[in-house]
């Protein structure tokens, strides 16, 4: 096994044991899809409506594609629903035990 191999294989086992620590629920996304989450979650129990997608925007200071981006890999694995067509109708499929603190 080459060196690279091994440090990647390594790298992976390392990344296995942080996400055990953080518990399943917590495992199956990024840091960054859980700020994401996190962020729909406050917003929503704040404003009784969920964020648009310029509201992430301006909160994470990316561009519209990012946001979309993100808002289409959320939904694809799972952790929203949104209908399309419709401006904020954003649904979080976790609950709040399930998502990490907003940082």
């Amino acid at each position: 096994m080459s060196k690279q191999a091994r440090g990647a294989r390594e790298r992976g086992a390392e990344t296995d044991i942080a996400s055990a620590a953080r518990g399943p629920a917590q495992a199956r996304y990024t840091a960054k899809q859980g700020q994401y989450l996190a962020f729909i979650y406050y917003y929503t129990k704040i404003h009784g409506r969920s964020p648009s997608q310029a509201d992430m925007q301006g909160y994470f200071r990316v561009s519209p594609p990012a946001v979309h981006q993100m808002v289409l890999s959320l939904e694809k694995l799972g952790f929203i629903k949104r209908t399309p067509g419709q401006g904020r109708a954003l649904e979080l499929l976790l609950r709040r035990d399930e998502l990490p603190d907003l940082t």
